[in-house]
């Protein structure tokens, strides 16, 4: 598939021990030519770890795409109605998040950018988990 000018929202929640991994799976997508709109789970955004401080994937993240990480409910609503994704990437995808994805419960940022992406009928939505 070809990635140059996609619009791939690129969501992140729980497995914080793969966050580095992640990382360089947006660097790799940015050099396809994706226009990488980032989300980020409430915890994923705010809890720093023992794999790293968040304000440090925040920025880097953010340096990556060149854009400000979504990291509220309020700023993830506009992505389906703004057309702002052609695909969708919840990686690492927590199991708590899968369960709500399967549910249609969206009270996470990450839950509402997924609900607002699938709501323009597009399938490309994948979420990939540590086992």
């Amino acid at each position: 598939m070809e990635l140059k000018g996609k619009k791939i929202g690129f969501a992140i929640t729980g497995s914080f021990c793969t966050f580095s991994k992640v990382i360089e799976q947006i660097k790799e997508l940015v050099k396809s030519g994706a226009d990488i709109v980032p989300i980020m789970s409430f915890n994923s955004f705010e809890l720093d770890t023992k794999f790293g401080k968040a304000s440090d994937f925040i920025q880097a993240i953010e340096q990556i795409s060149g854009k400000k990480i979504i990291s509220t409910i309020q700023d993830a609503e506009p992505i389906g109605p703004s057309r702002m994704t052609d695909i969708m990437i919840v990686a690492p995808c927590s199991g708590n998040t899968i369960g709500k994805i399967a549910n249609g419960i969206n009270d996470t940022p990450v839950t509402m950018a997924v609900k607002s992406h699938l709501r323009n009928r597009k399938s490309g939505c994948t979420c990939y988990f540590n086992k």
